[in-house]
């Protein structure tokens, strides 16, 4: 039998390289047992405009640290986000709440799939202790789905964000949420919780759903963003796209209006990153002029702050964002 492990950077069997290796210990490593049956994906060259500085600081393994010794979960790490280097280096971790294993099996993520731990009741307190040492005056909560839980996890996210106002009033908080499809009154308890920020990425245009993003409702998703400044506008929306997935330009042009139908505020885009050959294809790398169409274009169709390079990410400059983004509200109201 021949079993196909997905792993990026490291193999935590204990017998790795022993071919009498126990294959039922192996199975339960697997990082996606869903998509070990699918055919190989090929990988295409990166250019030169998606290469980054690998992670190594004194200041990146001082955020390391700190992370590990609060024994927390970052969606740098698990998703292999390619600024990780960069971000760290600044002091800048998005958290990632939770567990470490989603619900959800989508084709672009590496964000490993199963059966999710019992949440940790201490969480709250552990994610604001770490804030606090850091010093972070902005910070980014995201989670995997849980689908298992009866509230997505809504009642968890609240509760992070609590702790870290009392911890740190003066950090703002911005959330990067599961789309609670099927969880009613969700969403309700987390804006309560009153972020900063509320994100919730759309990930890719509607037709590339089924392929990409099978567990999700794009319009669902576009929904919930509404939903939100219905019930609080004074929170900041955001939400993001990946390109590079097989999609159209004028596909991302209409993804641009039905977000601004639903007064989103930020938009993300970015490019996609193939984590191993399992995943989804990488159709092309597209160019950093076009990713400056791309942000033109948004602009003019009246989003307050616009983020659109090869290399940009959800979390990635968030602090720098969030005070562009409040001085562009701030501008139009005078």
């Amino acid at each position: 039998m021949a079993l196909v492990l997905d792993l990026l950077n490291r193999d935590p069997r204990p017998n790795a390289g022993n071919p009498k290796a126990d294959t039922r210990q192996l199975a339960a490593e697997v990082r996606h047992p869903e998509k070990q049956k699918r055919p190989e994906n090929p990988v295409l060259r990166k250019p030169d405009w998606i290469r980054v500085k690998a992670p190594g600081s004194p200041k990146w393994a001082e955020t390391k640290a700190i992370v590990k010794a609060e024994k927390l979960v970052t969606v740098c790490e698990e998703a292999g986000c390619p600024n990780i280097g960069e971000c760290w280096e600044k002091k800048h971790a998005t958290f990632m709440i939770m567990g470490d294993t989603c619900t959800r099996a989508c084709a672009f993520c590496n964000v490993k799939t199963g059966v999710p731990q019992p949440l940790d009741l201490e969480e709250p307190r552990k994610v604001a202790d770490a804030v606090a040492k850091l010093g972070l005056e902005h910070v980014v909560i995201t989670s995997v789905d849980r689908d298992d839980l009866k509230d997505g996890g809504a009642e968890h996210f609240a509760q992070v964000t609590r702790a870290i106002r009392k911890a740190s009033p003066g950090t703002t908080i911005e959330i990067l949420t599961p789309d609670f499809l099927r969880k009613p009154g969700a969403l309700e308890v987390v804006v309560a919780a009153k972020p900063d920020v509320f994100n919730h990425n759309l990930e890719t245009v509607p037709s590339r759903y089924l392929t990409v993003r099978p567990g999700a409702r794009y319009f669902h998703s576009l929904r919930l963003l509404q939903r939100v400044k219905e019930l609080d506008p004074t929170i900041f929306t955001k939400s993001g796209i990946m390109v590079g997935l097989g999609e159209e330009r004028p596909e991302v042009l209409q993804v641009m209006d039905d977000m601004r139908s639903a007064e989103i505020d930020f938009l993300t885009i970015g490019q996609y990153l193939q984590p191993t050959r399992k995943h989804h294809v990488v159709s092309r790398y597209v160019t950093p002029d076009e990713f400056a169409g791309y942000e033109k274009v948004a602009f003019t169709k009246g989003f307050l702050m616009v983020s659109a390079s090869p290399l940009t990410r959800s979390s990635h400059h968030a602090g720098e964002d969030f005070a562009k983004l409040k001085a562009a509200r701030e501008a139009i109201t005078r």
